[in-house]
């Protein structure tokens, strides 16, 4: 069993360097605890992906949580889990202060850049869970399949917030199909959350969103997008259009999960206690779903209920995942932007190079235009 220090050097290493999003993260987490230390057997872990899968919220991050408990128990879990998230989050709240405060030009080319390219990023995240998540549903659910993924895609590019009850409802209508073919009629297991609108002022609201981010985005990853979008900039004024394409690069060239972007738009909603609000909020179901139901995760797995409900909510996550490109697309205010991005297009779908060196590209070439005298926006 490892020492508390060992967990906090391992995982916290992974935190640093984990650079390229949930896959990065999974193969980083494997080779540690399976391959090198020999924490864990690697049924074992393939049992915890498998299970963070199904549940809300970011799967890597749950996954770091539930290696850190396999390997040093509840301590271990609390100290690892710490130690993943925080590196990429104090580099995003510096990079959010540095990017939506009143920086150069020359900053605000690169971040312009960057954003450009987001579009083509969520894209190609829908498109990598696609086929996976083909493959996990079962024959008799494949037909719906695209109705999910076509409401959900619908939902992240019209209705912002809600988008979060239409994911719920896909689960929920999948659960009772399935359940009235094989002669149950319950819901049971699945009540479905209060969607209200926070009303308490700028930190009640804040924890609202926050809170959908974490526990309540079926998919996570970038399907916490739309839900962000719509409540940072239409509905509580926040961040501008410009101001949250900039969040999401900044989420997507740091280390760490894409979460990590809550925290630039607690930034931006409160500063540094904004922030950090955020970024508790929204990093705590994580923590108590693992530490909560590590034990039962072999039972998770084996139950009908949950799969049926994941095949819609799931379905619906992807679709939400590639519909986000349509608001973020329409974000773009100037017209090299959409140069931009279609050369992001080009960087990642044809010569097949990563998300965060399409995205450095795309910021160099913001800093590009602006030095020659391309304009920004406001």
């Amino acid at each position: 069993m490892p020492t508390l220090g060992a967990v906090a050097r391992a995982w916290g290493r992974i935190g640093i360097v984990g650079f390229g999003g949930p896959p990065a993260h999974i193969a980083l987490l494997r080779d540690l605890v399976v391959d090198r230390r020999k924490w864990m057997p690697a049924d074992r872990f393939e049992d915890g992906l498998a299970a963070a899968n199904l549940l809300p919220g970011p799967a890597s991050t749950q996954l770091a949580i539930y290696t850190a408990w396999c390997a040093r128990g509840l301590a271990g879990a609390l100290v690892g889990g710490l130690a993943f998230i925080l590196p990429g989050l104090v580099l995003i709240v510096a990079l959010a202060a540095l990017f939506l405060g009143d920086p150069p030009d020359w900053i605000r080319g690169a971040g312009a850049g960057a954003g450009a390219a987001v579009a083509a990023v969520a894209v190609h995240a829908g498109l990598q869970l696609l086929k996976p998540a083909w493959g996990r549903v079962g024959p008799d659910a494949r037909g719906r399949f695209p109705v999910y993924a076509l409401l959900g895609g619908a939902a992240a590019a019209t209705l912002g917030p809600w988008l979060v009850a239409v994911l719920l409802l896909c689960g929920a209508v999948e659960l009772g199909w399935r359940r009235v073919r094989a002669g149950g009629f319950s819901l049971a297991p699945f009540p479905a959350p209060m969607i209200a609108t926070a009303t308490g002022g700028t930190l009640a609201s804040l924890t609202w969103v926050a809170f959908k981010v974490g526990a309540l985005s079926y998919g996570g990853g970038f399907v916490i997008i739309p839900l962000m979008q719509a409540d940072a900039v239409e509905r509580y004024g926040w961040m501008t259009d410009t101001e949250f394409l900039n969040a999401v690069a900044l989420g997507q060239v740091t280390p760490g999960p894409v979460v990590h972007t809550i925290a630039a738009v607690g930034y931006a909603a409160a500063g540094v206690p904004g922030a950090a609000l955020a970024a508790v909020v929204a990093f705590a179901p994580s923590f108590a779903f693992v530490l909560g139901g590590a034990r039962s995760f072999d039972r998770l797995l084996a139950n009908p209920d949950v799969r049926r409900f994941f095949d819609g909510a799931g379905a619906a996550a992807i679709g939400a995942i590639l519909g986000s490109a349509i608001p973020l697309s329409l974000a773009l205010q100037e017209t090299w932007q959409w140069a931009v991005l279609a050369g992001a297009a080009v960087l990642l779908f044809v010569a097949r190079r990563g998300v965060v060196r399409t995205l450095l590209v795309a910021g160099a070439a913001g800093v590009a235009a602006v030095l020659l005298g391309a304009p920004l926006a406001a």
